[in-house]
């Protein structure tokens, strides 16, 4: 039985050799990061969330979909009708356009919040288009805004959402 994952991963060698390319290296890690327990109740944290939807407000500038490592701040209180998504693979997000909270959980946060599950939520979500395929530009553009978005933010917690 194929997965998923393997067609994507095939279908990316040959598009790349048909453009003539090196065939394209898969990110690896050098070490595995560290687990790193919660250093308070969840009731007590704060708590933000990353999504690689290519998510933005209207209003706000969408995102190029070719190798954008731009993010996009977006209030916790941004009514769902507002969120947009900008994607390179478009396809993915079907769904997603007829409901945002699948890849950007505004409203489940909100109830968690409401419900004192969480203690609170950052002010600002974050978002980014994920489908970036330069490996250096994602490690020396995308990485290090999104380290410093999430550190002004003073977070106890992270939600990461993968599109």
């Amino acid at each position: 039985m194929s997965h998923p994952h393997s067609k994507y991963i095939e279908k990316t060698k040959q598009d790349y050799a048909k453009l003539g390319y090196e065939p394209y290296q898969w990110f690896r890690a050098e070490h595995v990061p560290a687990f790193v327990q919660l250093q308070k109740p969840l009731s007590e944290s704060k708590l933000g969330l990353v999504s690689t939807a290519g998510t933005y407000v209207k209003g706000q500038k969408a995102f190029f979909t070719k190798d954008d490592t731009s993010i996009r701040r977006i209030k916790s209180s941004t009514p769902v009708d507002k969120i947009r998504f900008a994607h390179i693979m478009q396809n993915y997000l079907v769904e997603a356009r007829k409901d945002p909270c699948t890849v950007f959980p505004l409203e489940a946060l909100r109830i968690l919040d409401d419900e004192g599950v969480i203690g609170e939520l950052a002010p600002e979500f974050l978002s980014c288009m994920g489908g970036i395929y330069s490996r250096s530009r994602v490690r020396n553009e995308l990485i290090p805004r999104l380290e410093k978005a999430v550190s002004d933010q003073r977070l106890d917690l992270l939600l990461l959402v993968p599109l």
